[in-house]
């Protein structure tokens, strides 16, 4: 059975079983603080769980793409040395929420993996919880009981909390699971060590592949457990181990759903997968890595030096440089592996190869940018060793590397070794432990449990309708991060927007009798909508009426609506390809990313810009539609952000149905007039295939454009001209001409310093020497006139005391066969003298230079240089 089979089978199961199936959630995790990536299948279903929301479908089905790089569950330094564990993974899971429990999971299970999938009944075995007297948990007896109904009771295994207790976090819903797990081992090798021991020992045959986790507890701020008022279901099989086990293979990387991408690779690079465990693992790497980062662009996630995008551009530097080390790639080559990816997920995860072109050019871009800083690092560890003194490299220069260009510590100790260097991998670890102090000291959060203030469970937003209303208050929280104590609270009903989508929280008030409680932001905890506040209200239970600050609402609708009005007007400048990659959206300004792979020019900028303020002077009338079902939105040609989750019914914002027509929860003008002018500030590039505009709309555009006018108007007055452009245009060309005969003139100086040092050089052992004390306008003239030295003076070893433009710099030049001959180091020579002017440098054997702080030690520089080859 491959792996398109294996897939559907069980998709086909779940729903014959009257579960619905839905759609995987994005990689990359929005509205969820305590996530950066999707690394469960359970994560789209936390509210469910948390009894924030009620479940539309009290079962479903689903294989979910996932992530473990990051935070508690990082699989990321085990990946490629194993053959079991990956970065992006899918998780096939069937959920119950308040419906079926333990009997119906438990014997589906089973009868999916022995019945439909014909998995051999003699090589699976089961967990299930041990209790735990700490929790004041007991045995589950219960699985144990269903259990022994299906498999015989030796291969019933009880197991402790780490293994066998289930929970989302801290504090949340959690239960106990039972794991199923399959020896895959050899008649032999099963016939020698009972597989029996060997469950949860990290054997790479004796695996778990499926854990149903019954989820019947919530864990409190202080340890407690209570029980939840619903009992859920929530199970995860490893996709990529099922396919193992059912196409018989001792690896994933094995099965069909990585073996594509190894044998392109093995092909590609010339060498066979399978004979050198090196190049293997580079492979698998490879494979693994180009998974995660595809999907993580097909969902939004660009590659970045900040949060998620800096685990996914590591993610890729590493698969770059086990392709560099053992593969000999040194030119970008992930980027091919993309067609392979788009073809296999085609039915299951399209939007890989809707984007797979973007995908292409950012891996690519990414690659060769990442070739480049692996050059440059090489470089710095070179450094590193010439100034290693004991033949042993810094652990915090080893850091630097891996933090600053992406080395890990593996590549720095290989190099190191072929050159006969060792690295203080101590003093790395210390300065690792060191960043993730800093890292937590920084993140550090405490919350409280919710307190219950009034009955209700569900939360009602009018904020398309009214920014001011009536509400009570359901709960709250303190949370204290950086020692600094916040409220958070939750309405029963609320006009408040929360951050989402790009748009910023609302701001504005509660008032509770007399007493005004300022709101500071609002936020959405997965779909919980939370009040950022100082301080609680005295009497939490009393009504409280909740005010929108409207005129930063109202400027940042006019900044929202200009961002649907700038997409569409990109599209039609631009080409169809442009998709929406990020936006920011607030009181101040807008700001919109992009898929572009060029620099928007001059009079693009101008086109866009003019169609949009066409549109704005139409006063097209907002038509907002809510509740259509995702399907019918579709067919209206709605456009859909990649990385969203979208429910089963959406909201569809229309600026004219042949313009604009955009999924969008957030909130808009009721006509584009409103929005006044739209003014583009600045254009730029944010990463790789990624373009970002600037703009300023209503009050501010008039402003901006008042202020420009007013410049205009200061310039003429300064020329004393009619036409400021000619003006300019006089000035510019004046300055080239006179900075032009400014360069002559230096030249003729330097060429006079250069012919009375050369007629000054002391023949000395061989060479002729030359140290004297310089004044020249800038560094490069300082460069020119030792190379012109060079140029007239054989074996010349040189030594430049110069004064630039006021400050001391120190340049040493030897001739290279004298380098040679005379194990001479130009740049370590340098270090010395530039002690004589507090400062330091460095360069190559033949040429370096050094600046410093003291210009009153320049006449010491050339004194010491004299001692030096005395």
């Amino acid at each position: 059975m491959d792996a398109k089979s294996i897939r559907r089978t069980f998709l086909e199961f779940f729903q014959s079983k009257q579960h619905a199936i839905v759609p995987s959630a994005p990689l990359v995790i929005k509205n969820d603080p305590t996530l950066m990536f999707t690394n469960a299948g359970m994560n789209q279903f936390k509210d469910y769980f948390l009894g924030n929301k009620a479940a539309e479908d009290a079962r479903v089905a689903d294989t979910q793409k996932c992530l473990r790089v990051s935070g508690k569950h990082n699989d990321l330094e085990e990946v490629g040395i194993d053959t079991y564990h990956h970065t992006m993974f899918e998780m096939l899971g069937n959920w119950s929420f308040g419906d079926y429990f333990k009997k119906e999971a438990i014997e589906w299970g089973w009868e999916l993996l022995t019945e439909v999938y014909k998995l051999p009944k003699d090589r699976l075995y089961v967990t299930v919880f041990e209790g735990d007297e700490g929790d004041g948990t007991e045995l589950d007896q219960e699985a144990i009981d269903i259990w022994k109904g299906l498999i015989d009771e030796d291969r019933i295994i009880p197991a402790n909390k780490k293994d066998n207790f289930w929970e989302m976090g801290e504090t949340g819903p959690c239960g106990p699971c039972s794991e199923i797990h399959i020896d895959l081992r050899n008649d032999e090798e099963r016939a020698k060590v009972d597989g029996l021991g060997l469950v949860n020992e990290d054997h790479p045959l004796v695996v778990e592949i499926w854990n149903l986790v019954f989820m019947q507890f919530n864990r409190k701020a202080d340890g407690s457990l209570v029980s939840l008022p619903n009992k859920h279901i929530d199970t995860g099989m490893g996709f990529e181990r099922l396919c193992m086990a059912i196409q018989q293979k001792e690896s994933n990387y094995d099965t069909d759903v990585f073996q594509p991408m190894i044998q392109f690779l093995a092909a590609k690079s010339g060498k066979e997968y399978g004979k050198d465990e090196k190049i293997d693992i580079a492979i698998r790497v490879i494979s693994d890595h180009i998974r995660a980062i595809s999907f993580a662009i097909a969902d939004g996630q660009l590659p970045s030096n900040n949060k998620a995008g800096y685990v996914i551009r590591r993610i890729l530097r590493r698969a770059v440089r086990y392709g560099y080390t053992f593969l000999d790639f040194n030119k970008p080559f992930m980027y091919e592996l993309v067609d392979i990816l788009s073809d296999q997920f085609e039915e299951t995860f399209p939007e890989v190869i809707s984007q797979k072109d973007f995908i292409k050019k950012v891996v690519m871009q990414e690659e060769a940018a990442f070739l480049r800083t692996l050059d440059k690092g090489l470089a710095i560890l070179q450094k590193a060793m010439d100034a290693a003194s004991d033949k042993t490299i810094v652990g915090k220069e080893a850091f630097t590397l891996y933090d600053t260009f992406g080395f890990p510590l593996d590549l720095t100790q290989l190099i190191a070794s072929e050159n006969g260097f060792s690295v203080d991998t101590a003093g790395f670890d210390v300065a690792m432990q060191e960043q993730k102090d800093r890292a937590r000291a920084a993140s550090a959060s405490e919350k409280g449990d919710w307190i219950d203030v009034n009955d209700g469970d569900s939360v009602e937003f009018l904020g398309y309708d009214a920014l001011e209303s009536d509400a009570s208050i359901l709960r709250y929280r303190e949370v204290t991060e950086k020692k600094k104590t916040i409220i958070q609270l939750v309405l029963d009903q609320t006009p408040f927007y929360a951050e989402s989508g790009g748009q910023v929280g609302d701001k504005g008030i509660l008032v509770s009798g007399e007493e005004t409680i300022a709101i500071f932001d609002t936020k959405k905890e997965n779909d919980l909508i939370i009040h950022f506040a100082n301080k609680l209200p005295s009497n939490p239970s009393a009504p409280v009426v909740a005010k929108v600050d409207a005129s930063r609402r109202s400027l940042t609708e006019n900044n929202h609506s200009a961002t649907h009005l700038l997409h569409a007007a990109l599209q039609e400048v631009l080409g169809d390809h442009v998709a929406q990659k990020g936006s920011l959206v607030n009181e101040k300004h807008l700001r919109f990313d992009f898929s572009h792979f060029q620099k928007v020019e001059t009079e693009e900028i101008e086109k866009i810009e003019k169609i949009v303020n066409q549109r704005i002077r139409q006063n097209i009338q907002l038509n907002e539609q809510r509740n259509v079902p995702i399907e019918d939105a579709k067919a209206m040609g709605a456009t859909a952000l990649f990385g969203e989750k979208y429910g089963d019914f959406v909201r569809v914002i229309t600026f004219d149905s042949d313009y604009s027509v955009e999924l969008c929860g957030g909130t808009h003008v009721p006509a584009t007039g409103k929005i006044g002018l739209f003014k583009i500030t600045a254009e730029s590039s944010v990463a790789a295939g990624v373009r970002r505009i600037e703009a300023i709309t209503a009050d501010a555009a008039e402003e901006y454009v008042d202020e420009q006018i007013t410049l205009l108007q200061e310039i003429k007055e300064l020329l004393k001209a009619k036409d400021p452009k000619k003006a300019v245009a006089d000035l510019v060309e004046a300055k080239a001409a006179l900075s032009k005969e400014v360069e002559t003139l230096r030249n003729k100086e330097l060429q006079a310093v250069k012919n009375e040092l050369a007629s000054k050089a002391v023949a000395k052992d061989g060479f002729n020497f030359i140290a004297a004390k310089v004044s020249v306008a800038n560094a490069q003239g300082l460069k020119q006139l030792a190379y012109d030295l060079k140029a007239v003076v054989e074996n010349m070893f040189l030594i430049l005391a110069a004064d630039v433009d006021g400050k001391p710099q120190v340049a040493v030049m030897i001739d290279e066969e004298l380098v040679k001959a005379k194990d001479l180091h130009a740049g370590k020579i340098v270090k010395e003298l530039a002690k004589e002017i507090k400062g330091g440098g460095g360069g190559q054997p033949f040429f370096a230079t050094a600046g410093g702080k003291d210009i009153n030690g320049l006449d010491a520089v050339v004194e010491k240089a004299q001692e030096l080859l005395a």
